[in-house]
């Protein structure tokens, strides 16, 4: 969701009311509701014209919408089996529709990285991995970062190793605060963890720690470490980018963000995204980065990876191609 876009559904939300906005929260994730939380605080007056535009998008919108199935999830499961059979079904179903057997978990997602990696300290590094993938990838990042270097390392290299989760191994979790159940007759993976999945949560955890956890993987095992390595896209990786691509990012980056960014560059991504900015913009950025004074790194990554984050949705989107990393390309 675009910064117009929050904003929008931030006046929305205000419009309807305390009771019905509160309704509407119910439906979203955590980090929509912390988004959006943060977008009403900080709204103090919205004009007529501005609130009345945004009330006749949604209506228009709204207007345009049908509801075709009442029940998408029941609808998924017959449409396959009636395709595929019960088997094949099954292990599409359970992929498609993951995470709907470990509903207690959402009740992590609430939860600040360092409250979690508190509760999750003295559990088995194995537990912890099982949970942990569960989670969005920056949140496990932030968790990881409050646990001990051993037991990060220890945890890291369970996920990069984990091929699928049985649904039984959940009840070693504690059934009070989790309430996790096995779902289905028949007892099947979930398709969760990996290489991918590893190197994901790596990749924000920052250079320091990234360092280190590859390291550690690295002598357990070289070859999947190189694996993991080949699967992360870090923002030196930039340089892989062509000239349309790195254009079309710095379409979506804001001048402050991109300054701080590069402050922790090196001259070659530098000089790559001067080259794809308009003469007037590339001086606009030389002189800020001139003139900046220092800046934490922590804060330089921070704004590193908001610009990966960037990076990886207009992957997804199909928008660029991210180079490097084996055959297939990161997603």
């Amino acid at each position: 969701m675009e910064d117009t876009g929050i904003q929008d559904a931030a006046i929305f939300l205000m419009s309807l009311g305390e009771e019905e906005a509160a309704e509407v929260f119910k439906h979203l994730s955590p980090k929509e509701v912390q988004r959006l939380g943060e977008a009403i605080a900080r709204t103090r007056s919205v004009s007529k014209d501005r609130a009345d535009s945004v009330i006749k998008r949604f209506t228009s919108e709204a207007a345009s919408q049908s509801l075709l199935v009442s029940d998408t999830d029941n609808y998924v499961r017959a449409v396959l089996k009636r395709a595929l059979g019960d088997d094949k079904a099954g292990l599409l179903i359970d992929r498609i529709l993951q995470g709907g057997d470990v509903t207690g978990i959402e009740s992590l997602k609430w939860m600040d990285a360092l409250s979690v990696a508190e509760l999750l300290r003295n559990e088995h590094p194995q537990i912890m991995a099982t949970i942990l993938v569960h989670l969005d990838f920056e949140q496990v990042a932030g968790i990881l970062k409050n646990l001990s270097a051993r037991t990060r390392n220890e945890v890291m290299l369970r996920i990069a190793t984990l091929e699928g989760i049985q649904p039984t191994a959940l009840k070693d979790l504690n059934e009070e605060l989790f309430k996790v159940l096995a779902g289905g007759d028949k007892v099947r993976k979930a398709s969760l963890g990996g290489v991918k999945t590893a190197a994901e949560i790596i990749n924000l955890l920052g250079t320091q720690l990234e360092s280190s956890v590859i390291e550690s993987i690295r002598e357990h095992d070289g070859d999947l470490a190189q694996k993991i390595t080949d699967k992360m896209f870090t923002f030196e990786d930039l340089t892989k980018l062509d000239g349309k691509s790195v254009q079309m990012v710095l379409k979506e980056v804001s001048s402050d963000m991109l300054a701080i960014s590069l402050k922790g560059a090196t001259s070659e991504l530098r000089d790559l995204i001067l080259s794809n900015m308009s003469s007037r913009a590339a001086e606009g950025l030389k002189d800020d980065l001139e003139s900046r004074g220092p800046v934490r790194l922590s804060e330089v990554e921070n704004q590193q990876k908001e610009i990966l984050k960037i990076v990886r949705r207009l992957s997804d989107e199909g928008q660029i191609v991210l180079g490097g990393g084996g055959d297939d390309s990161f997603v």
